[in-house]
């Protein structure tokens, strides 16, 4: 297949997810800060509630595809680089140097679909240690669980014909990335060539969740707890210069770097043709660059007009801007926090959305969107919402 996403909400095609598995298992309260997690869900149900959210997706005709399953078939179609793999995740994971070996004997002796899902939930140590010499206060884990990988949206994102293959922000996500670039790398579905417009080992962290196509000329990128704005530019200037891309415009916003406000696409999406998402929060700090094609060079410009003046002279039509929550502080700052604009547009003026946003979920409603609502009492523990769940791979153009 080849890639084609050049808006947020033109019809979609196919998406990338990942089923949560034994990684939610593996989570404890000591951990939840280390493996960024604000809670322990429930695992049964939170697998009811994505299968939930694949129905409703396949129902509207999208192909769903699983990170988990495609990489383990890579791997299946190119049995030459199953030991750069293991080794790499082995080195990325910091497993301790005497284990190694044993942990390489481990994975490799498994089926290797196997062998992925138990890199994603992590390999506690009684699995390779004799029990007898563990200590009850011993750290519990050769390589810890990946319980991220829940959230697609981040490890790469599509943009165009190609992706941007991110260096996350923190050690406990960046393994992650390693599971997209053997997809591509190996996957037969991706015959061509994908261009890379960041690589995993950059410099500066840039993440997913961030990164919103506006149209095929136009990006919007979050300047973030989780983003960097040198890799912002970085990538412009590869986008503009190195790549044969339609890109010529980024558009970087500067929001607060807070746990709530972790991506630009938690406090921001693209809805319809005309219509935006946000969390009226942001509106006093927000700060927007322009970040455009200049000679030979990027270009940065502070903006002056308004948000809404902005994205109506990228978008080519006047824009509305529907608060989260209907601008009520408290109302607003609750859905928030359980991703009321963190929406997954699947075609112009539908969205998937979280059930538990009534409030949102009903003025949306009120501006003409078809709303479809998925159960959400598991998966919202995560602190991520539909759009952060699922990775476009293939929209129709607007």
């Amino acid at each position: 297949m080849k890639l084609n996403v050049t808006s947020e909400i033109g019809k979609l095609k196919t998406v990338l997810l990942h089923r949560p598995g034994n990684e939610l298992e593996n989570l404890t309260p000591d951990l939840m800060e280390r493996l960024l997690f604000d809670d322990i869900p429930f695992l049964r149900v939170a697998q009811q509630e994505h299968d939930a959210f694949a129905k409703a997706l396949q129902q509207e005709g999208v192909e769903v595809l699983y990170i988990e399953k495609l990489v383990a078939e890579a791997l299946v179609a190119h049995p030459e680089v199953k030991t750069e793999f293991i080794n790499t995740f082995i080195t990325e994971a910091s497993v301790e140097e005497d284990l190694r070996e044993k942990l390489f004997d481990y994975l490799n002796e498994k089926d290797v679909q196997e062998m992925v899902d138990l890199m994603i939930a992590g390999i506690r140590n009684y699995e390779i240690i004799d029990p007898k010499d563990i200590a009850f206060e011993d750290y519990p884990f050769v390589c810890d669980p990946l319980p991220n990988v829940l959230f697609q949206r981040d490890p790469f994102a599509s943009m165009g014909s190609g992706i941007s293959l991110n260096h996350m922000r923190t050690v406990t996500r960046n393994r992650e990335t390693l599971l997209s670039e053997y997809m591509f790398k190996y996957h037969p579905r991706f015959e061509t060539d994908v261009d890379i417009y960041y690589q995993r080992d950059d410099e500066f962290a840039l993440e997913g969740g961030d990164e919103l196509v506006i149209n095929k000329h136009t990006l919007a990128i979050g300047i973030s707890q989780r983003t960097d704005f040198e890799a912002i530019q970085t990538l412009a200037d590869r986008l503009f210069f190195k790549f044969d891309t339609d890109f010529d415009t980024v558009l970087a916003f500067d929001i607060p770097k807070r746990r709530a406000f972790m991506h630009l696409d938690t406090v921001f999406t693209q809805i319809d043709y005309d219509k935006f998402t946000i969390h009226p929060e942001i509106m006093g700090t927000l700060v927007v660059y322009e970040l455009t094609k200049g000679e030979g060079e990027v270009v940065v410009t502070k903006v002056e007009d308004s948000l809404q003046a902005i994205l109506t002279k990228y978008v080519g039509r006047e824009v509305e801007l529907i608060e989260c929550g209907g601008g009520d502080p408290i109302i607003s700052a609750r859905e928030q926090w359980n991703d009321g604009a963190n929406t997954l547009c699947i075609k112009p003026g539908t969205v998937v959305v979280y059930e538990r946003n009534w409030v949102t979920n009903d003025i949306l409603r009120s501006k003409g969107i078809k709303v479809i609502e998925i159960p959400s009492g598991e998966l919202s523990r995560g602190r991520g919402g539909p759009r952060c769940m699922s990775m476009p791979l293939d929209r129709e153009d607007i």
